[in-house]
């Protein structure tokens, strides 16, 4: 059995959470954000695939924080992730 106390929260906007039956958190599990994407994409495949391509990237217009860091900024996929950590799913926003 897997322990709550060592899952990551997942924090969803609310453009996304109908991915999700509505929830703006989610708790996952994984050691990284490559095993991170790895549950959700069989947990939430919805979600999983407005965060990630069909290459397993995480698409460019989307933004991935490991509490206050972009994942971009430092191990990309092989970020780690430790128990407790807050993983922040920030869409970029364009406009005209």
């Amino acid at each position: 059995m897997i322990d709550p106390a060592a899952s990551i929260t997942v924090l969803i906007p609310g453009l996304l959470r109908d991915c999700c039956a509505g929830r703006s958190e989610v708790d996952l599990h994984g050691t990284d954000v490559r095993t991170l994407l790895t549950e959700m994409e069989r947990t939430f495949p919805k979600l999983y695939r407005n965060i990630c391509d069909e290459t397993g990237a995480v698409r460019r217009h989307v933004n991935l924080f490991v509490n206050t860091n972009n994942m971009r900024d430092r191990e990309g996929m092989d970020t780690p992730l430790a128990p407790g950590d807050t993983v922040t799913i920030l869409p970029a926003v364009s406009g005209g």
